[in-house]
């Protein structure tokens, strides 16, 4: 059992009061403080001098420091001396270093709240500084593209097989899964109406025009956002944390041609054949639904999607998957490549570049409905 920290005062006839402590003094259990001490100091004549006699003290850690200094801050607002030569050994260094760096004048002073025109002016300036960052990136990316073209662009084409795979066929299940149930969503949905009027039959239309012109390369693009994009801002953000893109610099070798590029290229290549099969799989959510629900027959529903579905339908909707491609890729290198140098950085640039991306995905995907529709698509 440990002992009760505690405190007693004993006045000597010189003016000093020595301030006996003994027992244990944790942090975790309770300990006498300044206050209570200064009440019994200042009761009657107060003394010239306070010392310390720790005969009696037992285990302590920083709460004994913590009052020693609090105590030593009373006795100088009231001019009294404090020695403190009583006191173990290792304290007397503790609090030496504690207090070797003074503390800074303006430490402890309160944030003043800013107005509102002040915080509006703030987030403006960060988002155009944050708009003229991300079309520097755009521009050298772009130039790196054209290098591209040239084979003037320097990358491990090992790594780009990797990128593949891993924005391909490691990417498959997530997208099974997502599709199919987008498409048995969409079915359910149009099946409701549709049988009002005796036209359920037209389920397939609704599913098969709906996945293959904008749903599967957008639900697809969505998921990628959130497992490529969000992979590829943690990977450059961590590389800029240990400082591996300053040493690409460094030897030479331009970061965009040696870790943009190929993810870009991964990606871009990648999307039209994930939505490919994501139609597939979003028009088998749909005649499952077809088939259980509303007593068609399988080759009744192919047969009645195929003569829905026309080829610009699907190479429009391939055209979508390439551009959100290149959107999510760019989106996470950007994010990335920003993060700061700490480990909580590099949380903030992949949660930052899954946002950055759904909000690219969803505008390009508003911008092709209205240019589509122009264009009579």
């Amino acid at each position: 059992m440990s002992a009760a920290a505690q405190v007693e005062i004993q006045r000597t006839g010189n003016g000093t009061a020595v301030l006996r402590i003994s027992g244990d003094w944790l942090i975790t259990a309770a300990t006498p403080g300044p206050d209570d001490v200064q009440v019994d100091l200042t009761a009657g004549l107060e003394p010239r001098t306070v010392a310390f006699d720790s005969h009696g003290l037992g285990t302590w850690d920083t709460s004994i420091l913590t009052f020693v200094i609090q105590l030593s801050d009373l006795c100088r607002d009231r001019g009294i001396d404090v020695d403190r030569s009583g006191l173990p050994q290792g304290v007397q260094n503790l609090l030496g270093l504690a207090e070797a760096v003074p503390e800074k004048e303006d430490a402890r002073t309160t944030e003043i709240r800013k107005s509102v025109l002040e915080q509006i002016g703030e987030g403006t300036l960060s988002a155009a500084g944050s708009l003229g960052e991300m079309l520097e990136f755009l521009g050298h990316a772009t130039i790196t593209f054209a290098r591209l073209a040239g084979r003037s662009v320097r990358f491990r084409r090992s790594d780009l097989m990797v990128l593949v795979q891993q924005a391909g066929a490691e990417a498959l299940g997530i997208v099974t899964l997502i599709s199919f149930l987008i498409g048995l969503i969409l079915a359910f949905v149009g099946a409701a109406q549709l049988e009002q009027f005796g036209a359920a039959i037209y389920v397939a239309d609704l599913v098969g025009v709906a996945m293959v012109r904008d749903v599967g390369a957008l639900m697809t693009a969505i998921v990628m956002a959130g497992r490529s994009g969000a992979a590829y801002a943690a990977e450059l953000g961590s590389m800029k944390v240990t400082q591996e893109i300053d040493a690409l610099t460094t030897m030479g070798i331009s970061p965009l041609e040696f870790l943009v590029i190929p993810r870009i290229l991964a990606l871009a290549l990648m999307m039209p054949l994930l939505t490919i099969y994501a139609d597939f799989m979003g028009i088998l959510g749909g005649a499952f639904v077809g088939i259980s629900m509303l007593d068609l027959s399988f080759t009744t529903y192919i047969q009645q999607t195929a003569g829905a579905l026309s080829l610009h339908d699907l190479v429009g909707g391939l055209f979508k998957a390439a551009v959100y491609g290149i959107l999510v890729a760019l989106a996470g290198c950007l994010r990335g490549m920003q993060s700061g140098t700490s480990s909580s950085a590099v949380g903030v640039a992949t949660t930052s570049a899954v946002v950055t991306s759904i909000v690219l995905i969803i505008s390009a995907c508003g911008a092709f409905a209205v240019i589509f529709y122009a264009l009579g698509i």
